[in-house]
């Protein structure tokens, strides 16, 4: 699989000075981490679930989240997990055996993303792995909620089980949620506990989710379309102390991924086809921000350029049209690349200052280096546009595709 993928090979030779690398369910974690973009969200209990997994893919989802736990209401959950065998035996047949999660059709679009099982207890990992049966090669791990270091052990303790008794890699995702960790009298203390706890299963665990959801709701509070999580102050304190402990670039922090954004229009299509065909392939800037405001994703836009700018990478999604935004941003921008590439020549080993090629900036070696080597990194996945490529050219693309 890889990012931008689904769009035709002669599309992305046009937008792209370095084209997104594929990458496979079995990559290392670290490239794992990085990849995975928009993760959409889908409850579990889905009748048609293998059938939207395949047409999400094909859209440009590269990892998904199937979720029993609070998508779904209590009385569903053992529905919602044996609806989950049945539908990852349909994804089997549909790839056939040996595929391990990425087969490919004809057109180059992944067949099936990374896809977790977001459970509510541990018990849950070690049963479903069991009843996945061979079916498991397509699972590539589990989300584990309200996550602490107390709540954490068992979760852990279950997945090296269900990884010893399937032989499958399995990756955690835990989600920071809980009301321990928004509270400032535990906050240091649970902190604390989670980065003890996550280091010692570093190996297991892929990356941090954060469950801003959850954090508003102590409070009684919800932001409305117009505001970002950063906007709520309460919230963001939070994210900067969680980025602080545990999103260090020192070789101890994890990937954090972005909080989730909860509006949408009805309906799958992000734009009316008018809009889609002409004022995006002309840059038209006015007309592309009046039809981001008429359907909610100005501040989907703003939030995502403040996730990065905050050391967030990726992002939690509840609605198909979210993922292609959260992707086009996602790319590394020429001058971007050319920055980063500077920074890390061997010959600038012993620090110092450069000007920058687009001789706009100062590049200084050795305090931009952590941001440069995130950046390739970033840069490997997403690929890297051309000098004259932008956000509107990769939405059109990723729109169309």
């Amino acid at each position: 699989m890889r990012h931008f993928g689904h769009i035709p090979s002669a599309t992305r030779t046009g937008l792209f000075h370095r084209e997104p690398a594929e990458f496979t369910a079995d990559s290392p974690a670290r490239t794992l981490a990085t990849a995975l973009g928009a993760t959409l969200y889908s409850p579990a209990t889905r009748p048609r679930l293998a059938d939207d997994i395949r047409k999400q893919a094909a859209r440009g989802v590269v990892s998904m989240v199937l979720c029993l736990e609070d998508s779904i209401s209590d009385a569903d959950v053992e529905a919602g997990e044996a609806n989950l065998v049945r539908q990852f035996a349909d994804l089997a047949g549909a790839t056939g055996p040996g595929a391990g999660g990425t087969a490919t059709d004809a057109g180059g679009g992944t067949g099936v993303p990374l896809l977790f099982i977001r459970v509510r207890d541990p018990r849950q990992i070690t049963d479903l792995t069991a009843r996945l049966g061979e079916t498991v090669r397509l699972l590539s791990g589990f989300v584990l909620p309200k996550f602490t270091e107390s709540r954490g052990h068992a979760f852990l303790e279950a997945l090296a089980q269900a990884e010893r008794t399937s032989g499958r890699r399995l990756f955690a995702m835990p989600v920071l949620e809980s009301p321990e960790l928004l509270h400032l009298e535990t906050r240091a203390e649970t902190l604390a506990g989670i980065a003890s706890i996550t280091d010692k299963y570093r190996d297991r665990v892929l990356a941090l989710r954060l469950g801003v959801t959850d954090f508003c709701s102590a409070y009684g509070l919800r932001r409305s379309p117009d505001m970002t999580a950063y906007d709520v102050k309460i919230v963001a304190n939070v994210i900067a102390d969680v980025v602080n402990v545990l999103g260090r670039s020192d070789g101890t922090g994890f990937t954090i991924t972005g909080p989730v954004w909860e509006y949408f229009r009805p309906g799958e299509r992000m734009f009316k086809p008018q809009l889609r065909r002409s004022p995006f392939l002309e840059g038209r800037a006015e007309d592309l921000r009046t039809a981001l405001i008429e359907h909610d994703l100005d501040g989907l836009l703003r939030e995502i350029e403040l996730d990065r700018a905050n050391g967030l990478l990726g992002k939690t999604c509840i609605h198909p049209t979210h993922v292609v935004p959260v992707h086009a941003l996602s790319v590394v921008s020429h001058e971007e690349w050319s920055d980063a590439q500077d920074v890390l020549r061997p010959e600038q080993g012993g620090g110092g200052v450069l000007r920058s090629a687009y001789t706009n900036k100062m590049n200084e070696v050795k305090p931009h280096r952590a941001w440069a080597e995130r950046t390739l990194q970033r840069a490997e996945v997403f690929g890297v546009a051309k000098e004259d490529v932008g956000f509107v050219d990769l939405l059109t693309a990723g729109l169309a595709g």
